[in-house]
């Protein structure tokens, strides 16, 4: 974890900015503390400088509009800016401007002024704020890249397309050729968890390769290598992953892992042959960006408190629908880890294992060797557990073994893919399993998306929203009031962000089983009544949920309008 002085934690406690119990959980991830609360929308940047500016008598400095000048940058140098996390911005004589992030930590003067001979003038930025603006001062990967670009070129590798001779393709992906490829793979990874991406694509074009970044949902591209550097790249990133480099027309799936920053990150690689070429997407499951704690993922109250209530019930089901990464498997997790503990046997099965979590059993699913979902759970279900993760429900036979755990003592977390919290009583039953079966497991059905967050640093008020236009998009007459400022995106963006947008949070709909509901469903009613009854019963709709952030400040009605439906 990034060491922080005792003073930030303690200025913020008697400043009722965060609890005892904030802290220890920010803490618990192998971040800065003070990142993990701004992440997770407990802490405000403002109020942070504010503090820790005024008790230390450091003046803050806005990073945008800051720029390092060179004899300060050739004082520090690039390693020492990395692993202290410091920006030097201006160099008079003998005095050496330098941008932290704690301003209580009179070790790391002491190694600057050791280190650069000078006397140091500390101004005060957040450490997030600092390790982008690092990061674009020193773009060593984006030099190395064209560099690299330079040099290779469309005839220095090849990989002879119908061969069967499989020593002509290793010597291509093992040989002096793939040098240029091996170097280019690993700038991908780091670019990749440099910007917190969750995917990486490449991509074969006609002439070129395509490389883009899954960021915060959203696409982006970063490099276009030549097209002759493809073969190499996707075979070392086969042999990283145990895969069959002679194999270019069957698709293939694969694993790997490295280490960054001091924590182990899991890769997992789908190779599909394409027109032109193999297409490879590389999904990360970096364990250190994960929010496990329920109370700190930013839920609405009411959403919480139904979860809560769930996962606190001896037995029964908590289902969590959505559409692929909507953040599913880490609210299960989070749900998991809320509930563990040394009296209580955990066991989950999933396709994959994405996150390692300590105490906790956790099984592989592997269809190649028979292990399905309906087997494993058969026989977790002979390991006595408390609690049961199955990762997804996808046919009636894990749909009926889930169901009649839940009957039998077991409290069940899983997944199917709706789209609301309503429809997936209706997919349970198209699915085989008998209604009244049904109403006695489900304990609460969470629909979930996940919304981009604006980023605060240039996110832009919107000057006279047209009121009426906004209670057609779902608002309601009480939402607005003097106060009330809507923003929207600076397309443009800044260092911290990406066209407006930095992060993103969870928006989700809770359906808990009533006794009426129950009933409904027994008797064989739509999902548009089971909805319609849910929401005379207080259920907060997708749409509403991102609304109410909208309000907020949280993200933009564009982007609510991007993620939820209307009804």
């Amino acid at each position: 974890m990034v060491r922080v002085s005792r003073q930030i934690k303690r200025l913020l406690s008697e400043e009722g900015l965060i609890t005892d119990e904030q802290w220890a959980s920010a803490c618990e991830g192998e971040d800065d503390p003070v990142q993990n609360l701004l992440s997770a929308g407990i802490l405000d940047e403002g109020s942070v400088m504010e503090v820790l500016g005024r008790a230390s008598g450091i003046p803050p400095v806005n990073l945008q509009s800051t720029e390092a000048d060179t004899p300060a940058v050739e004082a520090v140098g690039e390693d020492v800016c990395r692993a202290k996390t410091v920006l030097p911005i201006s160099k008079n004589g003998d005095v050496l401007t330098v941008a932290v992030a704690d301003p209580f930590d009179v070790i790391l003067f002491d190694d600057l002024k050791r280190l650069t001979g000078c006397h140091v003038r500390p101004v005060l930025a957040l450490r997030g704020s600092l390790t982008h603006a690092i990061d674009s001062l020193f773009d060593n990967g984006a030099r190395q890249v064209a560099d690299m670009m330079d040099e290779v070129h469309a005839d220095d590798v090849h990989v002879e397309e119908a061969r069967d001779d499989i020593g002509d393709v290793e010597n291509a992906a093992a040989g002096g050729d793939e040098a240029p490829a091996v170097k280019l793979a690993n700038l991908i990874l780091l670019r990749a968890l440099r910007e917190k991406a969750s995917d990486i694509h490449i991509e074969p074009g006609e002439k070129r390769v395509v490389v883009r970044l899954r960021i915060d949902g959203r696409m982006k591209e970063i490099m276009s290598p030549p097209k002759g550097i493809l073969p190499a790249l996707t075979s070392r990133l086969k042999i990283l992953a145990k895969l069959d480099i002679a194999e270019r027309y069957v698709p293939q799936d694969g694993k790997f892992q490295i280490r960054f920053e001091g924590r182990t990150i899991d890769f997992r690689l789908s190779v599909l042959p394409v027109v032109g070429g193999e297409k490879s997407v590389i999904r990360i499951l970096d364990t250190g960006s994960m929010a496990l704690k329920l109370d700190g993922m930013g839920y609405e109250e009411k959403a919480l408190g139904d979860i809560m209530e769930a996962i606190r019930s001896p037995y029964g089901m908590l289902l969590v629908t959505g559409p692929t990464g909507s953040g599913k498997s880490t609210t299960l997790y989070s749900c998991v880890q809320a509930v563990a503990s040394p009296e209580v046997n955990v066991t989950t099965v999933e396709d994959p294992v994405e996150y390692r979590m300590d105490g906790i059993n956790q099984v592989p699913v592997n269809p190649k060797r028979g292990m399905t979902f309906a087997g494993a759970l058969r026989s977790i279900l002979r390991q006595d557990p408390d609690i049961v993760l199955v990762g997804e429900i996808r046919d009636k036979e894990t749909a009926d073994i889930a169901v009649k755990a839940a009957l039998t003592g077991h409290l069940v977390l899983s997944t199917l893919h709706t789209n609301d919290a309503a429809s997936t009583i209706t997919r349970l039953l198209d699915m085989g399993i008998d209604p009244f079966m049904v109403s006695s497991s489900v304990l609460c059905i969470c629909a979930q998306r996940l919304g981009r967050r604006l980023c605060k640093h240039c996110r832009v008020p919107v000057e006279d929203p047209p009121i009426e236009q906004l209670l057609a998009l779902g608002f309601e007459e009480g939402d607005f009031g003097p106060e009330t400022t809507l923003f929207t995106a600076n397309q443009e963006g800044c260092r911290q962000c990406s066209r407006g947008y930095r992060g993103r949070f969870a928006i989700v709909e809770t359906m808990p089983m009533s006794a009426r509901l129950r009933r409904m469903v027994v008797d064989g009613r739509s999902s548009d009544d089971l909805k319609e009854q849910a929401l005379e019963e207080g259920m907060l709709t997708l749409r509403r949920v991102g609304l109410l952030n909208a309000l907020r400040g949280v993200t933009s009605v564009e982007e609510v309008l991007r993620v939820t439906l209307s009804h």
